[in-house]
């Protein structure tokens, strides 16, 4: 797997660096309100590719890359390379699984569904069709979201504790959550921690 991702790192890292993300294209949004590291925001139809992954948050982060780097790095139809965008956004859903003799999964198994915003030139129409079908291209529809903006490495424990703070600041301000957090981040993997943005977004209405 190392040696599959060596050439993308070489190729992202023309365009960010430790310090962060350079002039790389982000969806563009309205700020509804803001309060300290608090957004909420409303964005526009976004087009995205996707996968879902089994597993733990380690294994499914280089599951989930190597998968979504792969086709816009080429591994499509139109054997076309598409610009890199931020954030990747990333999201858990829970699987209850029944019990079944033998066991071959463990019942706290999650899927996580990582996601590629994809450069706002693409249509429905036009966007490049992927050859891995665990890669999926999805016309995501505007919505509002709620959103808490941090520093640090993106871990699942530090996900897990801004997720709380963001979900008890959307319930202070009595907005009605109508989807399940998710993370966002807009820097590559070597940018100093400090100097890294990471977010939690909450879809409210």
């Amino acid at each position: 797997m190392k040696i599959l991702l060596l050439p993308l790192v070489t190729v992202l890292i023309t365009s960010c660096s430790v310090f962060g993300v350079g002039n790389i294209e982000e969806p563009n949004y309205e700020v509804v309100l803001e309060e300290n590291n608090f957004q909420v925001r409303q964005y526009p139809e976004t087009l995205v590719a996707q996968t879902t992954t089994s597993g733990n948050y380690k294994e499914t982060s280089s599951q989930g890359f190597e998968r979504l780097a792969g086709y816009i790095f080429g591994d499509n139809v139109a054997k076309e390379k598409i610009e890199m965008t931020t954030p990747v956004l990333r999201e858990k859903k829970s699987e209850k699984i029944e019990m079944t003799a033998p066991v071959y999964r463990q019942q706290d198994d999650s899927n996580w569904t990582m996601t590629f915003v994809l450069p706002s030139k693409y249509t429905l129409e036009t966007v490049p069709t992927p050859i891995n079908n665990e890669v999926v291209i999805k016309q995501l529809p505007g919505n509002k979201v709620a959103t808490l903006r941090y520093s640090g490495r993106m871990t699942e424990a530090s996900i897990n504790e801004h997720t709380q703070k963001l979900e008890n600041w959307v319930n202070e301000k009595d907005f009605s959550v109508i989807g399940i957090a998710y993370s966002a981040a807009y820097d590559p993997p070597w940018t100093l921690p400090m100097l890294r943005r990471n977010e939690i977004h909450i879809q409210i209405e």
